[in-house]
């Protein structure tokens, strides 16, 4: 079997392909396999070289080389024929022109346009709601398969591994991002946070989730700086403790572990605080209460979808017209993670607009206390998804159906 895939950012990565890739290679060892990362703001780079670490057979190629291939440059060691060439992440464009240079069958995954409804062969939908969404679009119904959230599985794995010291069992755990900004401002921002609890309950136990995908010269280099004063945040410093890395205040009175598996802390931990995105469905799956914050405290630096992202360039007004355009965004859909908006009501706690440490220090003490709100929220996060779980398996089965 061999297979061309695109992909793109943090989340598409870790919370789809991973999955994914498990399953292909556990059925099929001698998968010949193609993963072309494209151009994404969402992105932070560090994708290629984390699949490579994962999957060493797989052959990855990253957006610069892909984006030479645009004009004209062969990419090294990738085929001129699959069998199946699958979209998981990023433009569909992409997909659309990697089909047409390898052929195959091309395949979706949750995404379709109506211009490329004719010539796929199969996509795959996380539920019968996208799978309406797909056939309106254009989609032969006999091509769409409700295959379930890859997110779920990849979850799952990531949750049941051993936890690393210092996970605040019964505590709190912050996981920041993992885009550029994120770790810029949402580091300071929480540890800022982190503090304000801790003056309140200096018994508390707190960790940081950090991402795979950031580097911990990025973590030193974002809580040395504090973040922008619009986040009200104070500068720290990156300690190493016989236990692993640490976030301390200036004076050392408190230190907060930093962790690499975030989830196996977060099934430990009593709440998670974090930002929407897929991290956000990954903790649902395994029943952890979560408090997203979406701060627009810098609104002109968020990563919003489409064209409006990139109207912080235009000189002069710029900055201030993306200002406009993330807040009218933001103030435009109720809820702001998938789990609220598949479950049309807030069983994740959500904060909004211009957000100060304090305030989310004092929600999450708040929550955190909220026994009875929490397990009822974790009862409804894992009853959301229940369902969903195999979703890699059943994927990976009808991809390997389709070997010319």
């Amino acid at each position: 079997m061999r297979i061309a895939i695109t992909c793109n950012g943090p989340g598409e990565t870790a919370g789809w392909l991973r999955p994914l890739l498990r399953e292909l290679y556990a059925l099929r060892p001698a998968a010949d396999v193609h993963v072309c990362f494209v151009p994404d703001d969402y992105a932070t780079g560090s994708e290629p070289e984390f699949v490579r670490g994962m999957f060493p057979q797989a052959h990855v190629y990253d957006a610069k080389t892909y984006l030479r291939s645009i004009f004209g440059r062969p990419i090294a060691g990738l085929p001129e024929r699959v069998d199946v060439t699958l979209y998981l992440g990023g433009d569909l464009m992409h997909a659309a022109r990697l089909y047409r240079k390898t052929g195959g069958k091309f395949v979706t995954y949750r995404f379709t346009r109506r211009k490329y409804a004719r010539f796929t062969e199969r996509a795959f939908a996380v539920d019968a709601k996208n799978a309406a969404e797909l056939i309106g679009a254009g989609l032969n119904p006999q091509r769409v398969l409700v295959s379930g959230n890859l997110a779920i599985d990849g979850a799952f794995t990531e949750a049941a591994a051993e936890a690393e010291p210092g996970a605040p069992a019964d505590g709190i755990l912050f996981m920041p991002g993992s885009r550029g900004y994120e770790v810029e401002q949402m580091i300071p921002f929480f540890f800022t946070a982190a503090l304000a609890i801790r003056r309140e309950d200096p018994a508390m136990p707190i960790a940081f989730g950090i991402s795979p995908f950031t580097t911990f010269e990025a973590v030193r280099s974002a809580i040395e700086a504090g973040g922008d004063p619009r986040i009200y945040s104070q500068r720290g410093r990156m300690i190493e403790t016989p236990e692993g890395p640490a976030l301390t205040s200036l004076d050392g009175a408190q230190t907060f572990p930093v962790l690499r598996n975030a989830l196996a802390a977060a099934a430990r931990a009593r709440l998670t605080v974090t930002l929407p995105g897929t991290k956000v469905i990954e903790l649902a799956a395994i029943g952890a209460p979560v408090l997203s914050c979406t701060p627009i405290n810098l609104a002109e630096i968020v990563a919003i979808n489409g064209p409006l992202t990139y109207l912080d360039r235009i000189p002069f007004a710029g900055r201030r017209l993306k200002q406009i355009a993330v807040t009218a965004v933001s103030r435009r859909f109720r809820f702001h993670t998938q789990p609220n908006i598949d479950a049309d009501r807030e069983i994740v706690r959500e904060l909004h607009g211009t957000l100060t440490p304090g305030r989310v220090a004092r929600e999450a003490l708040e929550l955190w206390g909220d026994k009875a709100r929490l397990a009822e929220s974790s009862q409804a996060l894992r009853e959301l998804y229940a369902g969903h779980a195999g979703a890699a398996g059943r994927m990976a089965r009808s991809l390997l159906e389709m070997q010319s």
